[in-house]
């Protein structure tokens, strides 16, 4: 420890003189240094979780590269600085440069979600290796759909999902990857519960993989390829990120809880204003916050378009880590503590700052996450706007806000309700977020309470948050709201409804506005009516963090893999349509791409909802050519407002937009997509790029991306490009041919040139930007990152 606080006085304190008295009496020489050495990284050596006694949380590996940055940086470091740099693979030789350079990193461990595990295990398989090089995890959650509750809905999905989860748990034992079974809880909570921990970078299948930054983790989501790269063992490609600071005062009471400082954030910065940075929480106010609260606004982090998010190591997340097991990774994190905290003196890009004491209950929507509302503004905001105000549904849950304490808040106010006879105005539902919070708010009467006031507990998975809901009450553009505690409230996402008005907040205002019914109601202010007549106000929420008792782990369902496992077999049945082996795209043949049609030209917001919709398409994710039946068919055609109406340049006829593709490949004639600004924002879903180039497109043209996105078109071969001049959006109509020109010469920093042939034989050119390095350059003209793998092998 004395070396330890000798390297902590070194770089805090740019003025103090290195002494070599005090480097022999701190450091020692010969045995003595060795000693202290070899003790310290004795006590280093814990496991990184329960199921994976082989792999060691290596703290000063990460300290010793922290060090050696700082000192090249020679300033403070961000604790996402820190954290991120901690994991190059080249600390030394690593070129560094906020918002521009790129970084090889070697992450610590991957996590998937069942529905993009199905392609990911796909591409692994393709990639010839026997074994993951990297603790990894398959998490079962997606694929259970929301109709009557948790217990038979968990068995229908059994049934219906058994030749996915056969083939996901089989890969899992063939190759080394732990395996979730389905009812065993959302992905990011069990990584909260299991394999988060302060100073871990872990890259996720599914965007809202921060979650984990609220146990001091730096959790990216991305998409399958990227996976590939770290299961393989190959350093992984992310752009140094910008850091933006959010500076935390006062403290959280009453009704404010930390949803509404994300539902703020968001307002603040818009769904692309995080895009290309980490946003990390500092200040006092951060120690109001418990751990779980924390990993809420971290998860709605995504919203913003964040890299990810973090918060500082403090006594909320040691309290969190004793609580689920793992004493021995808080008192080993306890002593690397000023690796796991932001330098005094860093700077960052930008900074927010939020009081917790004067914050106000928010809600945000519809139809974008970014849109916000003081929960006492809403009822009149929404009678201008002509948003219906008869609250249909509440939903509390999802991977945002299911834990204990937040059903312990949201328990507090039912029981009220229930003390006065009263139950829901609305539909209420309840997804716990694991099946230990399953068990133990059912074990300490929460789930009863909740029951009672009219709730109907749903399975351990992400259910309506992504469309897994067969929703009976309201038909198909029948306008109508309902209220949430979700993070993403896009178009049609909860219930593949276009009209209905989704609204995010926290599980304290959606049980409110349930019991109450109408958007038209201030739990601050105003008052429900018991059915005796009685007017009543309901009392602030209350929720203990954290259970009194040991967490109630409930059913084991966690399958480890075996140590041998030459003799598994995976099997693809070659006429299944929930499963597809992987052809190779083919490589770039060499000069411009030519004379390509545009297939659509979108108009506004365009998600991965909206490129590859989820709901009941999620059964295909593993079937690259039925999942790619759903291409674009939520977009908006500028010619003629409607979705999955295109016109047929061969034929002159209109169809869907994936008819239309599949006619144009046919026929050997390339495409092009263009696109409005923030193009991919939402999920990290590949098969939103997979799509578009296995039906033949080559080049995404469009006024930004989302940072997730243009790095799975990259993945996959395809050229994802901006307008240099966003106003040439509007020099491309639906029916001109495109020609992508200096291809020959593709160069980090230069530009490309499109031509565009309007359709009277008319041509003007327009300059088009990009932000491939080398490396991605090699993918394309390899014809994808897999592809590039193979040629390295």
């Amino acid at each position: 420890m004395i070396s330890l606080l000798y390297d902590r006085i070194c770089h805090q304190h740019s003025s103090f003189k290195p002494n070599p008295l005090m480097a022999y009496l701190a450091l020692g020489t010969g045995a003595r240094r060795f000693h202290v050495s070899a003790a310290f990284s004795a006590k280093a050596k814990v496991a990184m979780s329960r199921f994976e006694p082989g792999s060691s949380i290596n703290y000063e590996k990460m300290h010793e590269n922290i060090n050696i940055v700082r000192k090249r940086l020679n300033r403070p470091l961000t604790l996402s600085e820190k954290i991120v740099y901690g994991h190059l693979d080249d600390p030394v030789g690593q070129e560094i440069d906020r918002g521009r350079t790129y970084l090889r990193l070697r992450p610590d461990r991957v996590a998937m979600q069942d529905a993009t595990a199905q392609m990911a295990m796909l591409q692994f398989i393709s990639s010839g290796l026997p074994k993951v090089a990297v603790p990894s995890t398959i998490h079962c959650d997606h694929l259970i759909e929301a109709q009557i509750g948790g217990a038979q809905d968990l068995q229908r999905a059994k049934e219906v999902n058994q030749e996915v989860y056969n083939f996901l748990a089989s890969a899992g034992a063939k190759y080394g990857v732990g395996f979730w079974k389905p009812g065993s809880g959302i992905i990011h909570q069990i990584i909260l519960e299991n394999y988060a921990y302060p100073g871990v970078m872990l890259i996720g299948t599914d965007s809202h993989t921060p979650n984990g930054g609220g146990l001091g983790s730096i959790c990216i989501g991305v998409g399958g390829a990227d996976a590939v790269d770290v299961m393989a063992g190959i350093p992984w490609e992310l752009k140094c990120p910008k850091v933006i600071g959010v500076r935390l005062t006062g403290t959280l009471s009453g009704w404010t809880s930390p949803k509404d400082v994300i539902l703020k954030v968001a307002g603040i910065l818009t769904v692309k204003g995080g895009t290309g940075a980490i946003v990390e929480y500092h200040g006092p106010g951060v120690d109001s916050i418990s751990c779980t609260g924390m990993a809420t606004i971290c998860n709605m982090g995504a919203e913003i378009g964040a890299t990810t998010s973090v918060f500082p190591y403090n006594h909320r997340m040691r309290t969190y880590l004793e609580k689920t097991g793992r004493a021995e990774i808080a008192s080993v994190a306890d002593q690397f503590q000023d690796d796991l905290v932001p330098d005094p003196g860093c700077e960052y890009d930008q900074i927010i700052e939020i009081n917790l004491s004067e914050l106000k209950p928010h809600i945000n929507g519809p139809f974008t996450p970014d849109l916000a509302h003081p929960v006492s503004e809403i009822g009149a905001v929404a009678k201008k706007s002509g948003w219906p105000l008869e609250v249909k549904v509440g939903l509390i849950g999802s991977c945002t806000n299911s834990s204990y304490e937040d059903m312990g808040r949201a328990a507090s106010l039912a029981k009220q309700a229930l003390d006065k006879g009263l139950k829901c105005k609305a539909q209420f539902t309840v997804t716990p977020g694991s099946e230990q919070i399953r068990a133990t708010i059912e074990r300490d009467g929460y789930a009863k309470i909740l029951s009672d006031v009219g709730g109907i507990v749903l399975a351990n998975a992400c259910g309506p948050c992504i469309g897994q809901w067969d929703r009976k009450d309201v038909k198909k553009g029948e306008k109508n709201t309902i209220v949430t505690s979700f993070n993403r409230n896009f178009t049609a996402r909860n219930d593949a409804n276009p009209a209905t008005h989704a609204f995010v907040t926290s599980p304290e205002i959606v049980t409110a506005l349930a019991l109450a019914g109408t958007l038209n109601f201030n739990p601050e202010t105003d008052y429900l009516t018991a059915p005796n007549g009685e007017k009543f106000k309901l009392e602030p929420p209350t929720g203990d963090e954290l259970p009194s008792r040991d967490f109630d782990p409930g059913q084991d369902t966690y399958q480890h893999p075996p140590a041998e496992s030459s003799s598994i077999k995976v099997d693809v049945n070659p006429s299944s349509n929930r499963l597809q082996l992987l052809e190779p795209f083919d490589k770039w043949h060499g000069g411009d791409l030519t004379n390509m049609k545009v297939l659509i030209k979108v108009k506004g917001k365009c998600t991965t909802d909206h490129i590859s919709a989820a709901g009941p398409w999620l059964k295909f994710r593993g079937h690259l050519d039925n999942i790619s039946n759903n291409l674009l068919i939520g977009a908006v055609n500028i010619e003629n407002d409607g979705v999955n109406k295109v016109k047929n340049q061969l034929t002159g006829e209109y169809g869907g937009v994936p008819d239309v593709a599949r006619h144009y490949k046919a026929n050997g004639v390339n495409w092009v997509v263009v696109g409005d600004e923030n193009y991919g924002e939402g999920s990290s879903r590949e098969h939103a790029a997979l799509e578009p180039r296995h039906l033949g497109g080559r080049a995404i043209i469009v006024k930004s991306f989302a940072r997730i996105h243009e790095t799975n078109l990259k993945k996959q071969g395809l050229l994802p490009l901006t307008f240099a001049d966003p106003h040439d959006y509007n020099k491309i109509r639906p029916d001109d041919s495109i020609s992508i020109t200096g291809l020959k010469s593709f160069a980090p920093g230069k530009p490309l040139t499109a031509v565009i042939t309007h359709i009277n034989g008319s041509q003007e050119s327009i300059s088009l930007n990009h932000t491939f390095n080398e490396t991605q350059i090699e993918w394309f003209k390899a014809g994808s990152a897999l592809n590039r793998m193979k040629e390295l092998q």
